[in-house]
């Protein structure tokens, strides 16, 4: 098993959060870059394989401000050497494809080779609708799924995720779409340029582009790993079979869980993927490792305070509890890998809810008395 780390950038304890417009303060988003940068580096040497953020926007309140993927993704990149940073991930409906597609290249090269990238539909409406680059998307989740506005962003979400594919797969490529046109149609350059045709590919000696390309390619080939976050659907599953990116799924239930994979697996295969058993999909929860079940279950309160208070509202179930001391959490991973055996665990950890300690701690003992257990 390999274990990666995920957070949502929260900037304040409960009570500070209870105080109004935490995201306002300085201070806070300091002490939370600062506290992020502590976890990211004893993570790094500590073993764990991954360290992901989403991406969202006008959190004036605080519960989650991560806002630039690029920047939160090489601020974890700037404090480690050898983990894998998970930006999960870019909300399609307010990114211009070609650009995401530039940006998960240059920031691979960035990071040595040791990206990893998500690409999701986006669901918190507030931000999305102020940021959506087309008047006729919508942010989505369990209020309207299958309605209009569901079925229109999942269609942009499947040019979205091919444009960054092929983008990323191609030394030029063109494309001609529902919602996109690259390079946009019967578009001439409107002055000569010898380098274009002399040293470049895609446009004739007249200055008609056919085909564009980005710069740099990845330096993992063919692109960085990617990843489905949060899935907790077939329908997701299957989606990403087709381009062999891992859904993450945060669920208790682990025989849905199995069948999941069962459908990945069948879906792969159309599409020529041989996948290894346990590779489907990432698959864990909320994380919290104390010295004993009670100290954990009593750390626990507050991170359900922070899921009650905000991720409840948006249709988002409590997921699987990765909580107690190492003992209990290791009879629950092995309990699951009789089932499956999961490749990459991921723990959901109490950034910001939880103190510096606490996490330390929480990251010492899983890292010392867990980890060393499911070591391939």
């Amino acid at each position: 098993m390999k274990f990666s780390l995920f957070m949502y950038c929260t900037v304040g304890r409960k009570a500070e959060l209870e105080g109004g417009m935490a995201g306002r303060r300085p201070e806070l988003y300091q002490r939370m870059l600062d506290e992020i940068a502590t976890y990211a580096r004893f993570a790094d040497d500590a073993g764990y394989f991954g360290f992901g953020h989403p991406e969202h926007h006008l959190q004036i309140e605080g519960f989650e401000i991560s806002n630039d993927p690029r920047l939160m993704g090489m601020w974890l990149g700037k404090h480690t050497r050898k983990l894998r940073v998970i930006t999960c991930g870019f909300v399609s409906t307010t990114h211009n494809p070609l650009r995401v597609a530039e940006d998960i290249a240059t920031m691979d090269n960035m990071l040595g080779g040791r990206f990893g990238v998500g690409l999701v539909r986006g669901y918190q409406a507030r931000w999305v609708e102020n940021f959506k680059i087309r008047d006729d998307l919508n942010a989505v989740g369990p209020w309207n799924k299958d309605s209009p506005a569901d079925t229109a962003n999942r269609a942009y979400f499947a040019e979205f995720v091919d444009i960054v594919v092929k983008a990323l797969s191609n030394d030029t490529f063109s494309h001609s779409g529902t919602y996109w046109n690259f390079p946009p149609k019967d578009f001439t350059n409107p002055h000569p340029h010898p380098v274009y045709v002399n040293f470049g590919r895609g446009v004739d000696a007249d200055m008609k582009i056919k085909q564009i390309g980005i710069a740099p390619r990845p330096l993992q080939t063919p692109h960085p790993p990617l990843y489905g976050g949060f899935a907790n659907s077939m329908r997701t599953a299957t989606f990403w079979a087709r381009y062999g990116g891992k859904p993450l799924v945060l669920t208790d239930n682990i025989p849905f869980f199995v069948k999941l994979c069962d459908a990945y697996q069948a879906e792969a295969a159309k599409h020529g993927r041989n996948v290894a058993r346990g590779h489907e999909a990432g698959w864990g929860g909320i994380f919290i490792c104390a010295p004993t079940d009670a100290q954990a279950q009593e750390w626990l309160k507050d991170m359900l305070w922070f899921w009650d208070q905000w991720s409840i509202p948006f249709g988002n179930g409590v997921p699987e509890l990765l909580v107690g001391s190492p003992d209990t959490i290791s009879r629950r991973l092995e309990e699951v890998r009789r089932q499956i055996p999961v490749e990459e665990v991921v723990l959901l950890i109490p950034q910001g809810i939880h103190d510096r300690d606490q996490i330390m701690t929480s990251l010492e003992l899983m890292a010392t008395k867990v980890m060393p257990r499911f070591a391939s």
